[in-house]
């Protein structure tokens, strides 16, 4: 067959064959489909979430506080009287004991001011003896026996003060403890009353923990109430102590209430200014909101985020909470979640408000997703 009668026969029925399945093609295909009655679905685009419920529970909200290890009986020791430092026969660190000589002054100035007071009492004494003979004669009036009297009774109490004052020019421990400053040196010049050691009593009876506490936490406390102490210095040692001092009105530098809390050395070697830690639980209770600790994003500190379960169960809000402290795998909150009864506490982090979730209880697969 030539190139002609092959165009003529077969050129018309594959152009046929071609427009039938172009059409085919458009119409989405010729010939029986496979019919079915099911609808298509769309996929479930809410994030699957499980959640909590918001409880209440009572519980007794612990105070705590850091402070410095001091004696319960500071003094600070020093001369009645000024004078010029002639001996001092300790020094910072030393033990000493009740009654211990720990510094004198020069006593030639206070000797000497005895021996003038001492004179001033024998000439008195022989004016008054003089006068009382001039009025037995008649000679003297009464009002200069009145005069020499009180004369010589001025004179002796001059020496009484003197006296006193000299035995002042030294000083003497108080009681039993430590030296833990000394505020002056050999030969200088001090004056009435300036603090020349600071002695810091260390019976076992004695050391305290003294903290600053608000407002708040001082009318929840009372004296004799337990406390836990701990310490740098002896880490992982619990020291029991109680409150023996509630201060009754705030520092004005602070506005906080100083707190003192005593304790036991248990054996431990304590000394002036050791750091602790304090823990006071007291009996009074009140009703605090509790949630897992999962239900927290973006924490910082004691703030942090919460998304909570809208009315409809399908929407959540990002709330802003306080949280108090943490009681194990709970976090205790403050203030945040008022009037809220449900949070999310797993799929968190990919949630924003604009998104809708779906509730997932224990066991359920996320197949339906």
């Amino acid at each position: 067959m030539d190139t002609l009668s092959f165009k003529k026969v077969f050129l018309p029925a594959i152009l046929a064959l071609l427009a039938i399945s172009g059409l085919c093609f458009l119409l989405g295909g010729c010939g029986s489909q496979p019919s079915t009655d099911a609808a298509p679905t769309l996929a479930d685009e809410r994030i699957p979430v499980y959640t909590a419920a918001v409880q209440q529970k009572s519980i007794s909200l612990p105070i705590t506080s850091s402070g410095i290890l001091t004696s319960s009986a500071e003094q600070r020791l020093s001369f009645k009287i000024g004078g010029v430092i002639r001996k001092i026969y300790v020094d910072e660190g030393d033990m000493v004991r009740a009654g211990q000589l720990l510094a004198v002054l020069d006593k030639t100035e206070i000797d000497a001011q005895v021996a003038q007071a001492q004179q001033g009492l024998t000439k008195a004494e022989r004016d008054l003896s003089r006068v009382e003979g001039l009025y037995r004669d008649s000679s003297a009036t009464l009002e200069l026996l009145q005069n020499a009297t009180t004369g010589r009774d001025v004179a002796k109490e001059t020496v009484r003060i003197a006296t006193f004052n000299q035995q002042y020019a030294e000083i003497r421990a108080t009681r039993a403890g430590k030296i833990i400053k000394k505020l002056a040196n050999e030969g200088e010049i001090t004056g009435p009353g300036m603090p020349m050691f600071v002695l810091f009593e260390t019976g076992a009876n004695d050391w305290v923990v003294q903290i600053n506490v608000s407002d708040r936490d001082w009318a929840r406390l009372n004296l004799g109430m337990p406390a836990e102490v701990r310490m740098d210095a002896y880490e992982g040692t619990l020291f029991q102590g109680k409150i023996t001092d509630l201060a009754p009105a705030a520092d004005p530098a602070s506005g906080l209430y100083p707190v003192e809390i005593r304790i036991q050395p248990q054996g431990k070697r304590f000394a002036p200014g050791l750091f602790a830690e304090v823990a006071i639980k007291p009996s009074q209770s009140r009703a605090y909101t509790m949630i897992p600790v999962e239900a927290l994003v973006e924490g910082n500190g004691q703030e942090a985020f919460v998304f909570a379960i809208q009315p409809d169960g399908e929407s959540v809000k990002k709330l802003s909470v306080k949280v108090a402290f943490m009681e194990g795998n709970q976090a205790v909150i403050a203030s945040g979640l008022e009037g809220v009864t449900e949070v999310v506490t797993s799929g968190a982090p990919y949630l924003n408000e604009k998104k809708k979730v779906r509730k997932q209880t224990a066991g359920q697969s996320d197949s339906g997703r």
